[in-house]
């Protein structure tokens, strides 16, 4: 199982690469998060996006430094670090939402619609 999974996330990571190669798949989904969701602690982020803390810091570091998001402290609590969308992340996430939709399409081709679905449900209930 653990073989197939891995080759499948292979494949989808090299059609994601295709369609979205500015973005790493951690960075578009902090991104696509954020902006579903609007600014948030560092610490949810990552529990949003299922990263640990040191991986989703170095995430939005690499993100800080491409001017896509930035950091303040929380007014009530300030050891809390807050991530927001800049303008930039704003629009450059906003550009990247159809391709990304056409990475998972394409990723999909293979099934039918149902297969698709199921797919979708069964990873979603293993996850």
């Amino acid at each position: 199982m653990g073989f197939l999974l891995r080759k499948a996330h292979q494949r989808h990571v090299s059609i994601f690469a295709a369609h979205i190669g500015d973005l790493t798949p951690p960075q578009f989904a902090a991104l696509a998060k954020l902006y579903e969701s609007g600014g948030t602690s560092q610490n949810q982020l990552g529990n949003l996006i299922a990263m640990d803390a040191a991986t989703v810091k170095g995430v939005i570091d690499r993100l800080k430094a491409r001017g896509l998001v930035e950091l303040s402290r929380h007014e009530e609590d300030r050891r809390r670090l807050m991530v927001n969308l800049t303008p930039e992340g704003r629009q450059t996430i906003e550009q990247m939402i159809p391709a990304a939709r056409r990475a998972t399409e394409e990723t999909l081709a293979p099934l039918n619609a149902r297969e698709a679905a199921t797919l979708t449900r069964l990873l979603a209930k293993i996850t």
